[in-house]
């Protein structure tokens, strides 16, 4: 059986993330103890260290359920052609209709614990390098499809989507306001009519 398996017949472990995941979003990295997220998950911190290397690995983990479970809604629930510009154009609508997640709480925190863990700082960066991996894919595809130009870079295209998303996270912490969807979704089909040859 291999760890993937393990992981997801894991009933503790998913105990585990969904309590780090509540007491990240509450306390941040920083201020988030083990020892909490074992008793919020009605555990001991032998559950943890038994399954994660430590608090970076359990941060890792709450982020990659609660972001995938996201992604999964958003293109269940979106009625796209499958063409890769239709699903940049579905991802960046989305940013003004969503509602606050745990995840971006958790994304958020994990950012800011960045700046002082180096451990917390490769566990950011392989999770922002991995999404892009899968938006190289929509890219390259895009690039083939004709609705997006072969001499725009590949990197400058996955950087703005990531600084566009990234920035509407920030906006989100302070309560900014966002513009209403449909001129929102008016620029973004757009911008991305103006990536194509």
């Amino acid at each position: 059986m291999t760890d993937a398996v393990r992981e997801e017949d894991d009933p503790i472990r998913e105990r585990l993330v969904a309590a780090a995941a509540l007491v990240f979003s509450e306390k941040g990295y920083d201020g988030a103890r083990v020892q909490e997220i074992a008793k919020r998950a009605g555990l001991t911190t032998g559950a943890i260290y038994g399954r994660f290397t430590g608090k970076a690995a359990l941060l890792r983990a709450a982020i990659e359920s609660y972001s995938n479970h996201e992604m999964d809604d958003l293109f269940a629930s979106s009625r796209f052609e499958g063409r890769a510009a239709d699903i940049l154009t579905t991802v960046g609508s989305h940013l003004v209709t969503r509602t606050p997640t745990t995840e971006q709480a958790l994304l958020l925190e994990a950012f800011v614990a960045s700046r002082r863990d180096p451990e917390v700082k490769k566990v950011v960066r392989d999770l922002i390098e991995e999404r892009g991996r899968h938006m190289a894919a929509l890219v390259a595809q895009a690039k083939k499809d004709g609705h997006v130009a072969h001499e725009l870079d590949e990197l400058a295209v996955i950087r703005f989507c990531h600084a566009v998303g990234l920035g509407f996270l920030l906006f989100e912490a302070i309560d900014i306001s966002l513009p209403d969807a449909a001129p929102w979704e008016s620029l973004i089909a757009r911008m991305v009519a103006a990536l194509a040859d």
